[in-house]
């Protein structure tokens, strides 16, 4: 047995899985003790089903709080800054490309040291351990233990990133130090932008891991718990509390894993409504398309594994203007349940507009069925006018076409998944769609995303061609990729490489190439 959790700004969904069979599932407002709204929930689904819950093998939780931290600027912790590369990088200093808000808030405090390779392994600068030494002390007198290393090309050759945490353990015991070779890709700003994230999170983390390990002692449920990856993969718990940036776009993660198990489609375009967005993704394969540049998070470009994902102001809690037509991006969110005149509230949202229509959303194989949807109270819409219903139908249809056609590579009508708890809103045939399929569930596919998941690992080097073979390369990037995932909480024999990009690179000398490789496999029992 398998709990899935998935906790967004609006719902926290819980869903019991029995191998591939669906036990039980609920969905309940979020708290802002995210610990009560989980408990809440667990205790929801375990009730419901009445099982021992000595049967649960693990709990496995997906949540937006680290992301939400980020673009609120809430709960950061001041952090320092440590690059390795001079007299290379001068001119784009750590945090030069980050708000000014965001900027002053995790202190801003930068500092270049001599270091840092080229591409293929070459020293720019001899490393000065005494220079280290001396920033650590300099930042040790601020008052700060949130540090994060980068080097230039440290996924090549992280040796001065490595060196210079122990020196700065030394200097600073019992520092939070995060080395941005363990977390980025190639491009030094975005890999040292996601590492200071990181470190300016650990200690949320901490407090929200730990949170959600109370929350399960409360309901007394003894499994293993694990936080889902933005790549459709797990880590175990201690794993997320020293990398909290990888669960940034989890929600949209596992809510595409779960739409390509319920439907199960491999390829196909997934429509997540919520109660104030929309996020439109891509299945490739049965997991998320992985987007191809620098992500955007609070106005920080990253280059950690994002799934490609679009949003719009578009769910359930959606307000709703008439002169002129207007339809979201400001919502009541959460608060649907209380102002939304279906349930006795005063504000015009798009839920109200689909009650009044009286038409039922599609169902599998792209069906539509009529009849009024059984939702609240459907006599407080009734004085709606038709006009204003239909073109608010219409505009919702052509915002959902429009970004589906965003996502899309090519013109070829493809599937359309649609899931999420506002996927009312979808109530018609989506232009450029094969077929639109609403499975079963669809309203907790976020939770079953994160109940069915595995573990994951990932690696993104440049190697040169003229020291090794091609074939050594690869080696060498499927073991690193491997190890990552057993060390998140992977079974090793069950270890599965599942991707392989190869980039050369004309412009670098030594017949130069990118290798990204990624593997997974199943949790380990315990």
């Amino acid at each position: 047995m398998r709990i899935g959790v998935d906790v967004g700004g609006t719902n926290t969904d819980a869903v019991l899985m029995d191998g591939t069979t669906v036990v039980s599932s609920t969905k309940t407002p979020t708290t802002a003790n995210v610990s009560a709204g989980i408990a809440k929930a667990l205790r929801t689904v375990l009730e419901d089903s009445g099982i021992d819950r000595a049967t649960i093998d693990g709990v496995m939780i997906g949540t937006t709080h680290f992301t939400n931290a980020v673009v609120e600027r809430k709960h950061l912790t001041p952090t320092a800054c440590i690059r390795l590369g001079l007299p290379a990088t001068v001119c784009l200093p750590p945090m030069v490309d980050w708000p000014d808000d965001l900027r002053e808030i995790v202190g801003g405090n930068a500092h270049l040291a001599h270091g840092g390779h080229e591409f293929d392994g070459r020293e720019i600068s001899a490393y000065q351990p005494d220079e280290v030494r001396a920033i650590a002390e300099k930042i040790r007198d601020a008052g700060l233990d949130a540090i994060a290393i980068s080097s230039v090309f440290s996924p090549v050759n992280a040796t001065f990133e490595e060196q210079s945490a122990e020196i700065v353990r030394s200097v600073i015991p019992g520092a939070n130090i995060t080395l941005s070779s363990e977390i980025g890709r190639i491009g030094l700003l975005e890999r040292e932008n996601a590492a200071i994230m990181n470190s300016c999170l650990r200690q949320l983390a901490a407090r929200t891991v730990d949170g959600f390990k109370a929350a399960l002692d409360e309901l007394q449920i003894t499994a293993p718990f694990y936080i889902s990856q933005n790549d459709g993969t797990l880590m175990n718990a201690d794993f997320a509390k020293e990398y909290p940036v990888l669960t940034f776009a989890s929600g949209p993660t596992n809510s595409m894993r779960g739409a390509a198990f319920l439907s199960g489609l491999r390829d196909a375009i997934v429509v997540d409504v919520g109660g104030t967005t929309t996020d439109i993704g891509v299945l490739q394969h049965g997991f998320p398309r992985v987007a191809a540049l620098a992500v955007d998070i609070g106005g920080v470009r990253t280059n950690f594994r994002m799934p490609d994902t679009y949003s719009i102001g578009l769910g359930g809690g959606s307000l709703i203007a008439s002169n002129p037509l207007k339809v979201g991006p400001r919502s009541v969110g959460y608060e649907l349940t209380e102002k939304a005149l279906v349930f006795g509230g005063d504000v015009l949202t798009a839920t109200d507009v689909i009650v009044a229509g009286g038409v039922s959303p599609p169902r599998e194989g792209g069906s539509v069925e009529g009849g009024a949807l059984s939702i609240g109270d459907a006599s407080a819409v009734s004085h709606l006018d038709a006009e204003l219903v239909a073109a608010v139908q219409g505009r919702i249809m052509e915002m959902i076409a429009i970004a589906v056609d965003r996502m899309k590579t090519s013109a070829t009508p493809v599937p359309v998944i649609v899931v999420g708890g506002g996927s009312i809103l979808v109530t018609g045939a989506v232009e450029g769609a094969s077929e639109i399929i609403k499975p079963d569930h669809f309203p907790v596919a976020n939770a079953i995303g994160a109940a069915i998941a595995q573990v994951g690992g990932e690696c993104d080097r440049i190697f040169s061609l003229a020291e090794l073979s091609r074939d050594e390369a690869l080696d060498q990037a499927k073991g690193e990729a491997s190890d990552r995932a057993v060390n998140a909480g992977a079974d090793a024999e069950s270890i599965e490489i599942v991707d392989v990009e190869e980039v050369p690179l004309a412009y670098l000398p030594g017949n130069a190439t990118r290798i990204m490789v990624k593997a997974i496999g199943d949790l380990v029992e315990v």
